[in-house]
């Protein structure tokens, strides 16, 4: 057995999990059971996919109308012509999907998928260290920023959840998003939970004895407000056996560590054990190489990443209206290709937002032609959109945060409308 090591940061409560294998069948029996006693109310909840690498924006949501963009990309040019093999899918006469994103499609029609475009940051890093950083901090100016802004957004939702499901990445260590003094946990997999504190040199001995057993002997200030009700929710799990979950509506998550990240969110979230913000991470977008066109690495990765979004959307069912899906990606890709047939860092690239109350069937932002002249440095799509313009209005508009100034510290920047009026 190979154990992922959570730590504590700040405050912030994180456990780890060794995970076997497969999805903890506890877990569907509380999914399922009709008898299981649910100590939280719904909530709505937001789940955010890093896309970690920078995601090739205009190859998945491309402007193929644009002709600069034909002549920047010989081989990495796709057309929206029936005639040609595997064409884009037409979303406005002006942007096309990737093929391998066909998921999406009707989502899209349908006004639950939006797309915005021209979105990055300000801050012209070419980092992926560093822009990663900025972004998750939501302060794209300063790297020293303590707190994540998805932390921040559990301190601002207004209350202090007795459970320690109320922020949860499903990735092996807490994500810089999380960092902070409110509590969240990092999960690799829902299964055989452990905990351990980052620098107590008892830690790997804590994280063999029981939760009852950690809390007496952990002070009550370490573990900030994550007090006994957090070690009942854990039990609660725990004591449950049961088959093997089974996605509702014919789900079909792909066997993708994102797939597993969003169908162990899902069963969270049916649970109703007060999940209110996820958090889960897809790699491999740094395209340097190959990047290929319908077929290739960049193809795999957002046919994963549209068919574990989808299979996610189809499992919830009831739960669509509660819950809202936001992508994000640290920067962009280069305008014209290089010479290993891929892309270079660049500076804009496109997100995508689901959920009911979403302004979807749109591609929002601002895309210029690609002259050169209208590119930054001459190279790379020109951010148009500040990503905190896009975070914050998701985060009032579905959790209801209305302090802007503390989620994203120094900044008033306006709204784009992606999200429908209450």
């Amino acid at each position: 057995m190979t154990t992922r090591r959570g730590f504590l940061k700040s405050g912030a409560l994180a456990l780890f999990a060794a995970s076997l294998g497969g999805i903890p069948n506890f877990l569907a029996e509380a999914a399922r059971s009709s008898k299981l006693v649910r100590p939280y109310k719904k909530n709505k909840v937001l789940v955010c996919i890093f896309q970690r690498g920078a995601m090739d924006g205009l190859m998945a949501v491309s402007p193929f109308t644009d002709e600069y963009l034909k002549q920047a990309r010989p081989s990495l040019f796709m057309s929206a012509a029936q005639t040609a093999s595997n064409p884009l899918i037409d979303l406005d006469g002006r942007f096309g999907l990737h093929p391998s994103m066909r998921a999406f499609e009707p989502l899209f029609r349908e006004n639950r998928l939006a797309i915005v475009h021209g979105m990055g940051s300000p801050n012209p890093t070419r980092s992926h260290f560093d822009a990663q950083d900025f972004m998750e901090a939501g302060t794209p100016f300063h790297k020293g920023t303590p707190s994540g802004w998805l932390n921040r957004a559990v301190g601002l939702l207004g209350h202090e959840a007795a459970t320690p499901f109320q922020a949860v990445s499903l990735t092996s260590s807490l994500p810089r998003s999380f960092y902070g003094d409110h509590a969240a946990i990092a999960i690799s997999s829902i299964q055989d939970f452990g905990i351990q504190m980052r620098g107590n040199q008892q830690g790997a001995k804590l994280a063999s004895q029981n939760f009852e057993d950690l809390y007496d002997q952990t002070s009550s200030s370490l573990l900030n407000k994550a007090g006994k009700e957090s070690f009942e929710a854990v039990k609660m799990l725990q004591k449950i056996d049961s088959q093997k979950y089974v996605p509702a509506n014919n789900a079909v998550y792909p066997n993708s560590s994102l797939g597993k990240a969003l169908k162990q969110i899902a069963q969270l979230i049916k649970m109703d054990v007060g999940l209110e913000i996820a958090f889960a991470e897809s790699g491999g977008w740094d395209t340097h190489y190959n990047q290929g066109t319908a077929n290739g690495t960049f193809a795999r990765h957002v046919n994963d990443l549209s068919q574990s979004i989808t299979a996610f959307w189809t499992d919830l069912d009831a739960y669509q209206d509660e819950v809202d899906v936001m992508t994000m990606t640290e920067f962009g890709r280069t305008v014209h290709q290089n010479g290993s047939h891929g892309t270079d860092h660049g500076r804009a690239s496109c997100m995508f937002i689901l959920g009911n109350n979403v302004q979807g069937g749109l591609v929002h932002g601002t895309v210029p032609v690609l002259a050169k002249e209208n590119l930054e440095d001459g190279r790379d799509l020109p951010v148009t959109t500040d990503f905190r313009s896009i975070f914050s209005e998701v985060a009032g508009k579905h959790l209801h945060i209305q302090k802007e100034h503390v989620l994203f510290p120094e900044w008033d920047g306006p709204k784009i409308g992606v999200m429908r009026q209450s």
